[in-house]
């Protein structure tokens, strides 16, 4: 195969593709289940006005609407994937927009439950509570019942869900321009091939010895997104201000709280991650200087930060290599954990494994309930980063598998705040296991320094993220105006406090805030940095062997969204409200660094 040729789906095995007959046996039955809900969804409408008649009557219109949320699930789940695997598929394209347009619908319909519910008065509510019929939906009232002063009247809920995707088109235009429409070109590699340059080839360039040759790859990558940056710049302030929209429309007193308010997480808790960073910058800078050193650079660059420093050591393993180191790591949680994932990466086929043309890049877990949390990869042999994303979606898909097979359907959604500790958690494993395998002292260099560069980018970096997302939407809030100078300037302050002296910040690396795409999904990333915090607490009880930290572990991935967070994670021990998870994350990464420079200086 020509190595500039990105391939297509007919080009890769099925066995190296995702299994989405899991889901439906083809696409007849998937239309079978839509026009089931096109159909059935009307009949909420038998409800609206007697929501509060009795406790009875609340549990049929909450079984009702569980029955259509089971399958516009799976019919969203299923349509989804299909887009993921290929964005260019006009029959996809076609398909998903069927759903959110059902969903709008759906929406609108059901727009009056929740005021209803709210409208039933307290002691009413709770002698409903306490009736046999709600016995599944404690849980789920005392959670919609929390959110009552952000709850709007009928019609205007019904407006709010009538403009829900109007209001969501940026994140499309986002997609569509830097998946499908964004050319980057070819670069010719170390070795005088030409290799395409594309979203998910641009790490692999990142990791090259060949200093020249990170350069290039960089600005040129860079030079595609500074041609559309007018455009994107005005997607992220559109994806903001809809942020804004939606926070002052439900009565919150920003849009950082709005993002907060579900999970129950105080606003101190992302200020204090902020400041706690912010705090112990100095090991980054010291780590920076010793990647200058190590290399042999004069200065350093944004490029140079992720090639491995140890530079005899450059890994290539095949995906069913990875899948392997992986399973290995995670024994010490147990045979049913182990035998699981291994059965789904396999003969189930949980995994789409490489990069395809038109395929969404970078890696995500997507499940739904009763059905198979799907793995979405875009795996390089020679990027040895893509064993740690292997690792960090299996922890996602797991969390899924225990949570649907524990929990209720009302009740097994876990929020992403305690997402991201789950796929971390199994990050910290591998490398535990990694470190155990080898006695080395090259390859162990090699594996500390993958594990500060991964709470390098997962703590520092995106705590970085989530202060920018905190300060473009005060702006907005304060009523000045979000343009790209705005943009680039906040982002390059940000980018002098978080890096040190004899670094470089190109001026390409300004954009960088364009292309991020969790930035149109806004206060997210701060649950990467809170993740590892967490996991490194949890991992480090479980590998000492302390005695139930497994069960405890485990306990966690069961609970599902059946608790708030902050609750969850202070069950299973660590307690998220305190500083203490995330010095103790800190304080790991400074005891590396000190480890990795005694092996390389």
């Amino acid at each position: 195969m020509d190595d500039a040729k990105t391939p297509t789906r007919a080009d890769i095995s099925d066995s190296d593709k995702w299994d989405l007959t899991h889901l439906f046996a083809d696409v007849g039955k998937w239309q079978e289940d839509f026009a089931w809900v096109q159909r059935t969804d009307p009949k909420l409408q038998d409800w609206k006005g007697r929501v509060g008649e009795s406790a009875q009557t609340l549990a049929a219109v909450l079984e009702f609407e569980k029955s259509l949320d089971l399958k516009i699930e799976r019919v969203y789940h299923y349509a989804s994937l299909q887009l993921a695997e290929d964005s260019t598929n006009n029959e996809y394209l076609a398909r998903i927009g069927q759903v959110q347009n059902l969903l709008t619908k759906i929406g609108e319909a059901a727009a009056f439950l929740f005021p209803e519910i709210l409208a039933i008065d307290d002691e009413m509510l709770a002698k409903f509570v306490a009736d046999p019929a709600l016995a599944e939906w404690r849980i789920k009232l005392h959670k919609v019942r929390r959110m009552k002063p952000h709850v709007l009247s009928v019609p205007e809920e019904r407006l709010l869900a009538l403009g829900s995707v109007a209001l969501s088109g940026y994140d499309d235009t986002f997609s569509q321009l830097t998946d499908v429409d964004m050319k980057f070109g070819v670069l010719v590699d170390e070795k005088g091939r030409e290799r395409p340059l594309t979203q998910s080839s641009f790490s692999s360039f990142l990791v090259k010895r060949d200093h020249e040759l990170r350069k290039r790859a960089f600005h040129q990558f860079y030079a595609e997104f500074r041609d559309h940056q007018y455009t994107l710049a005005a997607s992220l302030a559109y994806a903001v201000k809809a942020d804004v929209f939606h926070a002052r429309a439900r009565r919150y007193s920003s849009a950082l709280e709005a993002a907060l308010f579900p999970d129950d997480v105080p606003v101190a808790v992302y200020d204090g991650l902020i400041r706690s960073v912010r705090a112990n910058l100095k090991p980054l800078f010291r780590y920076f200087d010793l990647r200058r050193r190590a290399l042999g650079l004069r200065e350093l660059h944004h490029y140079d930060t992720y090639v491995p420093l140890v530079p005899e050591i450059e890994t290539r393993f095949t995906f069913d290599q990875a899948a392997e180191m992986v399973l290995g790591a995670l024994e010490p949680l147990g045979k049913e954990y182990v035998d699981v994932l291994a059965e789904g990466l396999r003969a189930r086929r949980w995994c789409d494994r490489y990069e395809t043309k038109g395929k969404r890049s970078g890696a995500f877990s997507s499940g739904s309930y009763q059905a198979p949390p799907y793995i979405l990869m875009n795996y390089k042999e020679d990027v040895f980063s893509d064993v740690y994303t292997l690792a960090h979606e299996a922890g996602h898909s797991m969390h899924s598998w225990f949570s649907q097979n524990s929990q209720r359907f009302q009740d097994y959604e876990y929020p992403i705040f305690l997402a991201e500790v789950a796929s971390t958690f199994n990050e910290e494993l591998l490398t535990d296991h990694l470190l155990k395998t080898t006695t080395d002292p090259k390859m162990r260099a090699y594996i500390i320094n993958r594990q500060i560069d991964d709470l390098r980018g997962t703590l520092f970096r995106q705590t970085m993220f989530a202060e920018f997302e905190k300060i473009i939407h005060a702006i907005e809030e304060s009523g000045d105006a979000l343009t790209l100078d705005v943009f680039k300037s906040q982002y390059r302050g940000l980018l002098e406090a978080y890096f040190a002296e004899n670094f470089v910040i190109d001026s390409e690396l300004d954009l960088e805030c364009l292309r991020i795409p969790h930035f149109y999904h806004a206060f997210y990333v701060y649950k990467y940095a809170t993740g590892i915090s967490a996991a490194v607490a949890l991992s480090q009880r479980v590998l000492a062997g302390e005695s139930g930290s497994v069960d405890a572990y485990l306990n966690f991935l069961r609970s599902g969204g059946s608790k708030f967070p902050l609750e969850t994670l202070k069950a299973a021990g660590v307690d998220m409200t305190t500083s203490a998870p995330i010095e103790s994350t800190l304080r790991l990464f400074e005891q590396r660094l000190d480890q990795l420079e005694g092996l390389l200086l």
